[in-house]
């Protein structure tokens, strides 16, 4: 039916049996007549009405996310940045008024706080994931997705270490990091993957390292087959822990061997100092054990298995071409070309002329 509360005009339909009323928010009987046939058609095609969507509101989908992220235990961290940089421009807002003029503008406020586009393009993507999340619910929170526009990303990583560099390095860090650098270094593994390693992921006799789905960033199990410096690792770490007598499940320990290692940001920062190499970053290692394995002959695909990267894309970004690889690739198209200077002779009119002979005979 369709009634009037003042001036503006109200409508009311049933879905299961339940009313509905709706301000038209207009005076004009058209429009309301409008609305009417408009809810009368999404509840034939089982679609919940609209007027259910606009009393959803950005903060419930939002803790929809950070509930969704506590139980399958992803990185808290990251999701409560991106909710609270959000908040701040759509708390309190309906569901329905997230559309992409809003969203734009708040890209832009963003840009001119200073945010980098990667930190934007993360942001966007968790309000992207909570209306995703809204959409598949039953019954659904949100009706429709709005486009989100992503950022251009210049993030292709231009750190890693050169051989000589690495092993520079490694002599100056303190005797109970030496380990965990030559395993991220040849292995490419997070910080946090191999310092939460325990002894029962180890197999000596096997040669092997493994982590089990859940205990890596993407969730996905993965196996390391140790070469001999690798396993001189582990032995080195075990005769070490039966000095210290622990009894703790972890397989790099500290330097006093009380817990594992966590953060040692200040030796590797006094490390870099004293290899002479400046800043750089343990995640550097990814990067170049990447870029090891492929130059070293490792199909791609094998290199993927053994780093973790299950994105092609991020793959890429971490398999850096240098300028040590630009050089090796000019001397060897030199190479190639004086190996076969001398079975071409003759100027190239010679050459014109007895491809003409050919064609006549």
């Amino acid at each position: 039916m369709i009634y009037k509360r003042g001036k503006k005009y109200w409508i009311k339909y049933y879905r299961n049996g339940k009313p509905y009323r709706e301000s038209t928010k207009s005076t004009k009987e058209a429009d309301a007549k409008r609305l009417l046939k408009k809810r009368e058609g999404e509840i034939s095609q089982g679609k919940l009405p609209g007027i259910y969507f606009d009393r959803v509101r950005f903060d419930e989908l939002a803790e929809d996310l950070l509930t969704d992220y506590r139980i399958n235990g992803k990185s808290m961290k990251r999701a409560n940045a991106s909710v609270g940089h959000l908040r701040g421009e759509f708390e309190g807002m309906r569901v329905t008024d997230i559309i992409t003029p809003r969203i734009e503008a708040y890209i832009e406020k963003r840009l001119a706080a200073g945010a980098a586009n990667a930190t934007i393009n993360r942001e966007l993507a968790a309000l992207k994931r909570m209306l995703n999340m809204g959409a598949e619910q039953t019954p659904p929170k949100v009706d429709k997705v709005p486009h989100i526009p992503l950022l251009k990303e210049n993030n292709v990583r231009k750190g890693f270490f050169e051989h000589g560099e690495f092993l520079v390095l490694r002599d100056v860090l303190p005797d109970h990091l030496k380990g965990i650098a030559t395993f991220g270094y040849k292995v490419g593994w997070r910080h946090e993957e191999i310092c939460s390693l325990t002894r029962k992921q180890v197999d000596l006799r096997q040669g092997i390292v493994r982590l089990e789905p859940g205990e890596a960033k993407n969730d996905e199990a993965r196996t390391v087959y140790l070469d001999e410096e690798l396993k001189e690792v582990f032995r080195t770490e075990w005769n070490r822990r039966k000095k210290l007598g622990t009894a703790l499940p972890y397989v790099f320990l500290n330097k006093k061997g009380t817990d594992r290692v966590k953060r040692f940001d200040k030796a590797w920062r006094t490390a870099c100092k004293g290899a002479g190499i400046g800043r750089r970053l343990f995640h550097d290692f990814r990067r170049t054990a990447v870029r090891n394995m492929v130059r070293s002959g490792v199909p791609e695909r094998v290199a993927m298995m053994i780093s973790g990267h299950r994105s092609r894309s991020v793959f890429e970004r971490y398999n850096i071409v240098s300028d040590a690889d630009l050089k090796l690739a000019a001397q060897r198209q030199e190479a190639y070309l004086e190996s076969v200077t001398g079975t071409v002779t003759g100027t190239v009119h010679d050459l014109e002329e007895k491809r003409g002979s050919s064609t006549v005979s």
